[in-house]
């Protein structure tokens, strides 16, 4: 099979394509969601909003101004994945979870971009993702252990851009410049989001692996989620969600809380990204997101337990979960936890 990409060409961007719209966007009227304690007193608090949907767009739980637009970051992979089965794709189901997939860039995670390449007839000079050391940190301690540096097949998004390149092998699409918000790759992904979010892109900018990056509400992509989740296993969403579900560990990686809470709640779809987002999505067709607005990662987990617990998912299941404490002098001392007057 012939590389597209030294007969075809296609107009790589120079600079992020920015909305002008997204400029004259307010920030979001954030309340307090995480509380971080030590003996007793609040320490720290994390800001964000929230919102859970029923499958009838109905809030049944909601913090903050959650619709107000953001960028979802990597929480796009699953919807993104959808768009590239809308164009042929068609892979074993542990690959289908990789593309969805931040991976700690474990082994497991590296061949399987790799497969998806070989499979497809190409190499990984077809990426134009970003080069990265593994996410994950056991999995970046033995990478460098080994002597080796930054690439394109160990950063978190491979999976993702393995497939997007063999999207354009399938299609007959230019391999170069498949990342060009104009290339009908991203037209198509850009029109899949729309569909399951229902909503237009409040803005566009270019995410960290380089792939185009739309503005959406948390209120839209808890509908996306909620629809992944109650989908029919054999439509498009539902074979992504479903392919999520069987491999958790493809998705993100032993010892990621991802992995974790699909592995602890039978049929829950999760997904986070950078910057403080959290989506789930339940077999009911409910969906949650959550944005943690100073980015803090370590507080994803507190209030997406708290609200999943508010939902009616098992609690004994989400023990688990719970955050590690916090240290004092090695011994624990504090928590974190949901902020107890964020409103529902």
């Amino acid at each position: 099979m012939t590389h597209p990409k030294d007969t075809d060409t296609m107009p790589v961007p120079t600079a992020p394509a920015h909305q002008a719209a997204a400029h004259n966007i307010k920030a979001p009227n954030h309340v307090p969601l995480v509380e971080v304690t030590r003996d007793g007193l609040v320490e720290s608090i994390h800001y964000g909003s929230l919102i859970a949907l029923s499958a009838d767009d109905s809030s049944l739980v909601e913090a903050g101004q959650p619709d107000a637009p953001m960028y979802p970051r990597s929480s796009l992979k699953p919807l993104q994945a959808v768009a590239l089965l809308k164009a042929g794709l068609d892979i074993p189901e542990n690959l289908l979870a990789l593309t969805a997939a931040s991976h700690s860039g474990a082994k497991m995670h590296r061949d399987g971009a790799t497969e998806i390449l070989k499979l497809h007839g190409l190499s990984d000079e077809a990426l134009a993702n970003s080069t990265d050391l593994p996410y994950g940190v056991a999995e970046r301690e033995e990478w460098l252990r080994a002597g080796n540096g930054p690439t394109q097949i160990a950063q978190n998004c491979s999976g993702k851009h393995a497939s997007m390149t063999a999207v354009c092998v399938i299609n007959s699409w230019p391999v170069e410049g498949y990342l060009h918000p104009e290339h009908p790759l991203q037209v198509l992904v850009r029109d899949t989001i729309t569909e399951l979010t229902g909503e237009e892109a409040a803005a566009v900018s270019t995410d960290g692996c380089g792939t185009p990056l739309f503005a959406h509400s948390l209120h839209g992509m808890a509908r996306a989620y909620g629809r992944l989740a109650a989908a029919d296993p054999d439509t498009l969403e539902g074979k992504v969600a479903h392919a999520m579900r069987r491999f958790p560990e493809m998705v993100a990686g032993e010892g990621r809380d991802v992995t974790a809470l699909m592995r602890a709640v039978p049929g829950l779809l999760a997904k986070d990204g950078f910057e403080g987002l959290q989506l789930v999505g339940l077999p009911d067709g409910t969906g949650l997101a959550v944005k943690i607005s100073d980015g803090g990662d370590r507080a994803r987990m507190p209030v997406t337990v708290e609200v999943l617990r508010r939902l009616g998912v098992d609690g004994a299941s989400l023990d688990t979960l719970q955050s590690p404490p916090v240290l004092g002098g090695g011994l624990p001392v504090g928590e974190l936890r949901a902020a107890r007057i964020f409103s529902n």
